[in-house]
């Protein structure tokens, strides 16, 4: 079906585009009128801006990442800049009398001189040169902000001087079009969200600032092509393997992609594996905000957004996501402050998006808004495992360590009761230059010695493809997989049989079960704490629920993780996180682990 999709006639709809991108801002104006407090809110958040100074960020600040390895002041200073930008943008479509125009004038006039609209980390040399537009994430999401405010106030843009529009015009086909048709870019047959995500902005400036009608035809097709690349990379179960912060970027940009190019037609969207990718945004739900965080997710609280959910489920004809962005929208009081959702959407809000998803709010505002509180869920490919037992919340993941934005987690687990973490994944801190280089896993969020997990002759797991689980068996509510080759040789693993489970009363059950070659020190059992662990003889209070454990074949440690926190994991785990450390007795080289979580007192708690 993905094949149909892209044969469609492209020279047609690049013809068209115009005129749909004026139907499609009828619409979001008229949506608006229709609800006064969404469109007030979008006005009160452009008028915070209003006769600010527009700056750039310095040369000193781009060159910290090759310095220093910094790179968040940068990209907080470029993000703001954006931020500014699309909310005068927004203000300005909301109350449509021209009273941000002169700022959002200067904002273009600023963003369009910047040297470089990328950022360091994507970056070759200390400086910014104007010759070198190498096309990133972020140069391709500055040209789409820039060609979709070009798309909605053209003619306010061209009142004040057509040579502006020129000017956009000239500079996206220098900085973003020009580059990316000639370049043989790696992302343009990746099976990650770089491609879909600098397609997806590529793609606005094709339509809305390409003026050379063989060009526009030429980047068509390599978009569609790359598009192809990822969708056939992608897992058949639907599943994001970078985790669900960068599914809004993954699947949720390849949506972008195909609504853009088939003009919101939803009979183009009848593909049962595109139904799968959505439904990815709830299957990895949790319980009251929270989400299944692991591999690089930025955060574990309501990290999907209503203004691609909600389009991208109206496309798909998935009631469940829908319903799903309406309780988002409704958690976040998008009724009385959309642009709030707005401003968090992103590392800087995407207009597009936006636009999109209000051309569609006649419709939403009345959708019932509902947590998908699935029972089970089992994603193949990845080998994920969710279960929901008497309001207890279990998953497991297996699959290898070399998948992208990985952490050495095969086997790891989490446990909530409810809304409310027990047994959790770290996450990941801010990114520097060390996150992706060959230091990545000395980094301790990417360990699996801060993972839900077992360390075995002071061996943690290692990253690679080969590093992967064996043996896995699943069934509603369990998954058994032997983790031995997910640790290097050296760890001396003949066997190591992990079953986690959950019943029917909500009782957490963690098996394992060895044979090792040799014992040369304590097999120790790491667990990620979010309550600070209360231990007693055989038993550990974790929040809500306890850890029941054999005192005859452990010992217990616990150690508080904090100072190793920075401002990202403090945001993410406010209250703290400790590692509970439990020792195996003895030497021997074949044992038995059993752990059960439960709630209460009693693990037969009703």
């Amino acid at each position: 079906m993905m094949n149909r999709l892209i044969v469609v006639s492209l020279l047609l709809m690049s013809a068209l585009m115009p005129a749909n991108a004026d139907k499609l801002m009828d619409n979001v104006r008229r949506n608006l009128d229709a609800v006064p407090q969404v469109r007030d809110s979008y006005i009160r958040y452009g008028s915070q801006y209003a006769g600010q100074r527009w700056t750039s960020p310095s040369a000193q600040m781009f060159a910290e990442f090759k310095t220093n390895g910094n790179r968040t002041r940068y990209e907080a200073a470029t993000f703001a800049k954006r931020r500014q930008l699309a909310a005068l943008v927004m203000a300005e479509i909301a109350e449509d009398k021209g009273r941000f125009m002169g700022d959002i004038i200067d904002g273009l006039q600023s963003t369009l001189e910047e040297t470089w609209w990328g950022i360091p980390a994507h970056y070759p040399t200390k400086m910014m040169r104007r010759e070198d537009q190498n096309v990133d994430l972020f140069n391709a999401e500055t040209a789409g902000l820039v060609a979709w405010t070009k798309r909605a106030l053209k003619e306010k843009i061209d009142s004040f001087s057509p040579m502006m529009t020129k000017w956009i015009d000239d500079e996206i086909a220098r900085r973003m079009l020009a580059p990316a048709l000639a370049t043989d870019y790696w992302w343009k047959k990746a099976g990650m969200n770089w491609n879909p995500w600098i397609c997806s902005n590529w793609l606005a400036c094709v339509m809305f600032c390409e003026r050379d009608s063989v060009r526009r035809q030429q980047a068509i097709e390599q978009i569609d092509k790359a598009m192809q690349c990822f969708y056939n990379a992608y897992p058949d179960d639907g599943g994001c393997d970078e985790g669900p912060t960068y599914w809004d970027r993954a699947a949720a940009s390849l949506f972008d992609c195909l609504y853009l190019r088939n003009d919101g037609n939803s009979r183009d969207f009848a593909d049962a594996k595109l139904a799968r990718m959505a439904a990815y945004s709830y299957a990895t739900y949790i319980a009251d905000g929270y989400c299944l965080s692991f591999a690089d997710s930025h955060g574990n609280r309501m990290v999907q957004q209503p203004n691609v959910m909600y389009p991208f489920a109206v496309m798909i004809g998935d009631k469940t996501m829908a319903r799903f962005a309406a309780y988002v929208a409704k958690e976040k009081a998008f009724m009385t402050n959309a642009a709030a959702i707005f401003h968090q959407s992103g590392n800087y809000p995407t207009l597009g998006r936006e636009l999109v998803f209000l051309s569609m709010l006649d419709t939403f505002v009345n959708e019932e808004a509902a947590e998908p509180l699935l029972a089970d869920t089992w994603l193949q490919r990845l080998q994920i495992m969710t279960a929901r037992r008497n309001g207890v919340f279990l998953a497991m993941k297996g699959g290898h360590n070399d998948e992208s934005h990985n952490h050495n987690d095969v086997g790891s687990f989490v446990v909530y009761d409810g809304g409310i973490p027990v047994l959790v994944d770290p996450g990941v801190g801010e990114y520097t230059s060390m996150t992706f280089s060959k230091r990545r896993y000395d980094i301790w969020t990417m360990q699996s010695a801060y993972h839900n997990l077992p360390q075995i002759n002071g061996c943690d797991q290692q990253a690679g493809r080969k590093y992967a689980s064996h043996d896995v068996e699943y069934r509603l509510g369990r998954l058994k997989m032997d983790l031995a080759k997910t640790y290097p040789d050296s760890a001396g693993i003949n066997c190591w049989t992990r079953v986690v489970d959950i019943d029917k009363r909500g009782v957490v059950t963690l098996s394992d079960d060895y044979d090792l070659s040799r014992c040369s020190s304590p097999v120790r059992l790491m667990f990620i704490a979010a309550h600070e662990p209360r231990v007693k003889a055989g038993e550990i209070e974790i929040g809500t629920m306890k850890m029941k454990y054999d005192t005859t074949i452990l010992d217990v440690a616990v150690e508080p993780l904090d100072g190793k926190f920075d401002p990202m994991l403090r945001q993410m785990w406010q209250d703290g996180l400790w590692r509970i450390v439990m020792s195996v007795k003895g030497n021997s080289k074949r044992g038995k682990v059993k752990i059960t979580v439960a709630r209460g007192t009693s693990p037969y708690r009703r």
